[in-house]
């Protein structure tokens, strides 16, 4: 099968949702390039979801507008907009065979005989099906059924997918596998992909931009390496794994980059922590971190005590807190792990200039 005809480019601009005192979304404005794969990324409530139904045209925004490539689609229904939707739970119809369901959007758009025979059979090989083409739903595994959707989904060629969540109710080794999948059609199709996640390893290897929710607003839109090393806000900071929080003190700017001082040593930072204010909190990745026993002649580093430990096989989770009461952790080494923890006195936590950066709320 060729890339879709026409991978869709959609407008969200000033989007809100309602539902009665509640507001679920609040002046959202996004553009959704042609062929990308964007995810929704956030904690439960947090608007995403909401916002991909709105999307699909199974609910209308009370504010805004969404224009798919130059047309205002904002009050039309769902059945006459050319969008896919695989479903969290996959929606399978259970009387039909995987054949069946796969024609079926074809059958609804009266595609011809020869036509929908020639398009089922390339989807079902393109998702690997070809031995379960005659089975049911409930002759088919978690993984089987959501290749089902997803060729059904694809099948007619729509300008847009919309995933919710559809890997939810698979397995850790499953999901693996269907993520790679994902990628796979993705390329393949060149359709635009918009999939709703709060798995936020999963949003990162999957997409080409990040759409971070949270209580109905949109925070962030960046490629999946910006959100993660240069987070807007504190909340997308601790929302996309770890990340260790310290507390700055007389932060001002010198040279080009900043300064300021951290427990009883001056930092410095690179040229990103422009505008912050005098105190800020600057966060560091636990994996751009390194542990010393002995302080450091020069460079960025702040004394702590590990507390805790936690054994992970080919490396050690420390915990730690500074003077101050931050907490902190870190993978080390085994044998480095029991030497901090076996010490009794401070170690240091090193880290490069232009790995750390200000949060301001």
């Amino acid at each position: 099968m060729e890339k879709a005809r026409r991978a869709a480019e959609i407008n969200a601009t000033g989007i809100g949702k309602s539902f009665g005192s509640f507001q679920a979304l609040r002046d959202v404005s996004i553009h959704i390039g042609r062929g990308e794969f964007l995810t929704l990324l956030g904690p439960s409530g947090s608007g995403k979801t909401t916002f991909l139904m709105i999307v699909a045209g199974f609910e209308k925004p009370t504010a805004g507008r969404l224009i798919s490539d130059g047309v205002d689609i904002t009050g039309k229904p769902a059945e006459e907009r050319e969008a896919g939707m695989v479903f969290q739970g996959y929606a399978l119809f259970p009387h039909m065979t995987v054949e069946q369901n796969i024609a079926f959007p074809l059958k609804v758009r009266k595609r011809s005989p020869d036509e929908i025979r020639r398009r089922v059979g390339e989807m079902i090989e393109r998702v690997g099906l070809e031995a379960h083409a005659r089975k049911l739903p409930s002759q088919l595994s978690g993984g089987q059924q959501q290749r089902v959707a997803l060729a059904r989904a694809l099948v007619f060629e729509p300008g847009v997918l919309l995933l919710d969540e559809p890997f939810s109710a698979l397995d850790k080794s499953l999901r693996g596998q269907m993520q790679d999948e994902m990628k796979r059609l993705h390329k393949e199709t060149g359709t635009t992909f918009v999939f709703v996640t709060h798995d936020q390893s999963e949003a990162l290897a999957l997409s080409s931009r990040v759409a971070i929710f949270n209580h109905g607003q949109l925070l962030q839109v960046a490629p999946p390496q910006e959100v993660y090393d240069r987070p807007a806000n504190r909340f997308v900071a601790e929302f996309l794994g770890e990340i260790n929080l310290l507390k700055l003190k007389g932060v001002r700017h010198e040279n080009g980059s900043a300064v300021a001082v951290c427990g009883d040593r001056t930092i410095r930072l690179d040229a990103a922590a422009r505008g912050a204010g005098s105190d800020a909190l600057l966060a560091v990745r636990p994996e751009h971190m390194s542990i010393a026993i002995e302080a450091p002649s020069e460079g960025n580093a702040v004394a702590a005590k590990a507390t805790a430990s936690t054994y992970l096989g080919s490396a050690t989770k420390l915990d730690l807190v500074t003077g101050d009461g931050s907490k902190l952790s870190v993978s080390v080494p085994n044998e480095v792990a029991s030497h901090a923890l076996g010490n009794g006195q401070s170690v240091w936590l090193t880290w490069p200039a232009d790995r750390g950066f200000l949060l301001t709320g």
